[in-house]
């Protein structure tokens, strides 16, 4: 994580976002920016939940992980979207591990000034309605399509998710090997069956596997077997 000195970027990603009504000028005054590397983790599920995120630019990956160690990727994230929302409502612990995808730009607000100065705040408060009913939604949105649709297409919606920003072109992910297992969690099917299924899409030309990673080869040919990116 790195601070972002920039006042000007800043305000560029408030005037972008129109979040210049919901964050009132006295609230402004305590914001920050900040950097985020690709693989960095932002928050850790079980931590105290100290601030407010949100996410202006890049790509998250919201998990958690059981006692016996299985981690549960839960979705992906692109802009606009709140990382403590739940948390600052409900007054708990941070509910899962946050991880950025692709290189990030995120907007501290610290609780405490978000109380002082947004609690009865009618923009602020219907922002972050709307934030948090979305996430019911996609949430519902998301386990109907995993049931509705084959394999090969929850493998393609998320090898596109993973491994394309479309906020920054010049990222390219890539799938490592080591996740395979997470991955057939995410997509709700055997580790056995993965491994078929990209082996079927390295003869199709789609993706190849090389030292430890799978490498998007053909991204068209993924998304129009996707039909649309079913994770976001």
């Amino acid at each position: 994580m790195k601070e972002i000195q920039d006042q000007g970027l800043l305000q560029t990603y408030l005037q972008k976002h129109q979040l210049e009504l919901i964050l009132i000028e006295p609230l402004r005054a305590h914001l920050s920016l900040y950097s985020f590397a690709q693989g960095e983790t932002i928050c850790f599920k079980g931590d105290p939940s100290e601030s407010l995120y949100v996410l202006v630019k890049g790509k998250l990956k919201i998990y958690t992980t059981t006692a016996e160690g299985k981690t549960l990727i839960i979705s992906f994230k692109t802009p606009l979207e709140l990382i403590g929302d739940v948390e600052y409502i409900q007054g708990t612990e941070l509910l899962n591990t946050v991880e950025a995808v692709s290189p990030v730009h995120m907007i501290c607000i610290p609780y405490r000034w978000l109380r002082k100065y947004g609690q009865n705040h009618p923009p602020l408060l219907q922002f972050l309605l709307e934030i948090i009913t979305q996430k019911f939604y996609r949430k519902s949105d998301f386990l109907s399509l995993n049931l509705m649709h084959p394999v090969e297409v929850r493998l393609a919606s998320y090898l596109l998710s993973i491994t394309y920003d479309e906020s920054d072109p010049q990222f390219t992910g890539q799938l490592s090997t080591i996740n395979l297992v997470d991955t057939a969690n995410f997509i709700s099917t055997s580790y056995r069956h993965l491994n078929r299924v990209i082996q079927k899409f390295c003869q199709q030309g789609l993706t190849e596997r090389s030292k430890g990673y799978i490498l998007v080869k053909d991204r068209e040919g993924l998304s129009r077997l996707a039909h649309r990116n079913i994770y976001e």
